[in-house]
């Protein structure tokens, strides 16, 4: 969010994008709680819930995110990808290494939990039909897959027009929380007993395994806790961080402890706590806006995983993809359409085979516990490395933020078996794509330079004895300017000719958000002839030839687009018995690189100025 914008704007769009996960979690928390433990709805069954998933809310959504957590930004951007960067910094060897595969799998997580939250939340809000009617149950699944459909396609149109009242729905979303809550409270005021964590102890220490398993369904109540981080970069710490001590966690907590009291009163109101803890004429009403806010929960993680999977390409781990800018004027707003459809197809494949968001919530909670603890550790380092906290403040708070962590992520542990794998397999095969996909990348570049010769001796030589030159510009793409591209070597080979001015062009990923235009391009002479040019862009921005050109024209270069060719080595990879890589692997990395997007179309050169020249690759 921009820094002119007033704070009640940026908190109201804190509201409609950051909170829509953990807002929408009342719908099915407390019902999933006592499903999954088998535990009798009784008084102390009901204040132990409620207590724990107060405290848990707390202890680790406003303790350790909201007031810790916040505080690691890279520029004022957030996330498990930005964390990691951070916390390389002054990691090498193997504790780098170790770093890397907490972020990777951290960011590989994510994507677990963007296929089941639309799934979960949207599912849950249509089960509200049963309420009015039994007879409705038949429509619960067509209608969420309807749904999810249409907000998958108007994905590429983006999300500027429904996000302007994305804020506005889900306030009144919270208030809502908040009346229906207070309107249940009012009839039990003594559920208010339960803030004492007095409950939530006795709870655990002497329910035993059946407490353990509940804790399984209490992390429900924490989903979302992450978005806080990833998404403080559209909307500054502060905004969220007063959104979410003026409205949500008031809301929350008023919802809770208010579905506890209806649950003192009617326990067979088990079946939907939330949607029977409003009034009967309010619950027809009460659907579509239910059904309105988890849609912008889904929006949310679906908007998150565009952007998680633009950083991996810019990192290095992920190959090139359509990135779409569906914003001229805001950067963060982009739409991969591969990435949307395979969600998409993921997402309706959920619905089918666990059917209700009981079935889904039993395989909700990996991923979301999982990445708190690798963001409990990664946040250990940079306050250590970074900040240089000491260690006598870092050991204890890691102590307490991994306390709950690990707690949460042992009890649901337990549901592998019973859907907990799926995210656990996404999270792998996402994984297994990262690593394959940086590890093939650098051993073509090692291929390539062990092939190649220095720039700098290429230039001399062809600066003592020129061959026959051609008016205009040429422009080689290259990972390493240090090194002759491939494409001018066949140039030099097969043409014997050279461009008047030749240009090696380096796109450099920077360990920051986003680069400022002042810094963006850097130029370097090699010769009269040669010259070498490094455009800097940050791990959320898109790399755009057309812009690098108006920065060189700029600084005095003076490219004509229709006087330029761009020159692009496109190598057919193979794989050698005697490789560094293993056959399945080698398999997979071949695979992905040629389903990659073209260099063209990622980085918006002129299709008709371009020329590409081949070579073989063994890895």
């Amino acid at each position: 969010m921009s820094a002119d914008k007033p704070m009640h704007v940026a908190m109201l769009a804190a509201l409609g994008v950051v909170y829509g996960d953990i807002g929408t979690s009342p719908l099915y928390t407390l019902k999933e709680c006592f499903a999954a433990s088998h535990i009798t709805v009784n008084q102390v069954n009901v204040f132990g819930f409620v207590s724990l998933i107060f405290w848990s809310i707390v202890l680790v959504v406003t303790l350790k995110y909201v007031l810790f957590v916040l505080r690691a930004d890279n520029k004022g951007e957030g996330g498990v990808m930005v964390l990691m960067q951070q916390a390389l910094k002054f990691m090498h060897g193997k504790p780098g290494w170790l770093v890397m595969m907490l972020g990777l799998t951290g960011g590989a997580l994510f994507y677990g939990d963007a296929i089941i939250t639309p799934a979960i939340s949207v599912l849950s809000a249509m089960e509200g039909l049963t309420v009015v009617s039994p007879h409705f149950e038949h429509f619960v699944i067509p209608l969420a897959m309807t749904v999810l459909v249409m907000l998958f396609v108007i994905q590429k149109r983006g999300t500027q027009t429904v996000g302007m009242l994305f804020g506005p729905v889900m306030l009144l979303w919270f208030l809502l929380l908040a009346a229906i809550g207070l309107y249940r409270m009012v009839q039990y005021p003594a559920i208010l007993g339960a803030l004492s964590p007095h409950y939530a102890l006795s709870f655990v220490l002497h329910h035993g395994w059946g407490g353990f398993i509940g804790l399984g369904a209490v992390v429900l109540a924490l989903t979302g806790a992450e978005a806080l981080y990833a998404d403080m970069g559209h909307f500054g710490r502060q905004s969220i961080q007063t959104a979410w001590f003026s409205v949500v966690l008031p809301a929350l907590a008023l919802n809770y402890f208010g579905q506890g009291a209806l649950l003192m009163q009617q326990p067979a109101a088990i079946s939907n706590p939330f949607f029977l803890s409003a009034p009967s004429w309010a619950l027809l009403p009460l659907i579509p806006i239910a059904a309105a806010a988890t849609i912008i929960a889904s929006q949310a993680v679906i908007s998150g995983t565009y952007s998680l999977t633009r950083q991996a390409i810019q990192l290095g781990f992920a190959p090139r993809m359509k990135v779409v800018h569906t914003n001229a004027a805001e950067i963060g707003q982009i739409y991969l359409p591969a990435v949307n459809g395979l969600l998409m197809m993921a997402v309706l494949l959920v619905i089918v085979l666990f059917r209700d968001s009981a079935h889904l919530a039993a395989a909700y909670g990996i991923a979301v516990t999982g990445t708190m603890i690798l963001t409990s550790l990664m946040f250990a380092v940079v306050m250590l490395k970074n900040w240089h906290w000491s260690p006598w403040l870092v050991l204890p708070l890691t102590a307490v933020f991994l306390c709950f962590d690990l707690v949460f992520f042992s009890a649901n542990l337990l549901k592998i078996a019973h859907g907990g794998w799926l995210p656990v397999l996404v999270a792998a095969v996402v994984v297994l794509i990262f690593t394959t996909w940086r590890q093939g990348k650098r051993l073509e570049l090692a291929r390539l330079r062990s092939e190649s010769v220095l720039m700098q001796d290429l230039a001399d030589n062809l600066a003592a004895f020129p061959p026959q030159t051609v008016a205009g510009n040429a422009i080689f793409l290259v990972h390493d300017a240090t090194f002759a591209p491939k494409a001018l070597l066949h140039n030099l080979k097969h043409n014997k000719i050279l461009h008047q001015h030749n240009v090696l062009l380096t796109i450099a990923t920077q360990s920051v958000p986003r680069v400022d235009e002042e810094q963006r391009l850097s130029v370097r002479h090699l010769n009269a002839r040669f010259t070498v040019m490094t455009a800097a862009y940050g791990f959320q921005e898109s790399p755009d030839m057309l812009q690098i050109l108006h920065l060189a024209n700029r600084q005095g270069l003076g490219f004509e687009l229709m006087e330029t060719s761009f020159f692009l080595s496109h190598n057919t990879l193979t794989w050698a018995r005697n490789g560094k890589m293993n056959r399945l692997r080698a398999a997979l990395f071949l695979w992905l690189n040629k389903n990659s997007a073209r260099a063209t179309d990622y980085f918006n050169i002129p299709s008709n100025r371009v020329v590409e020249m081949g070579s073989q690759v063994s890895l």
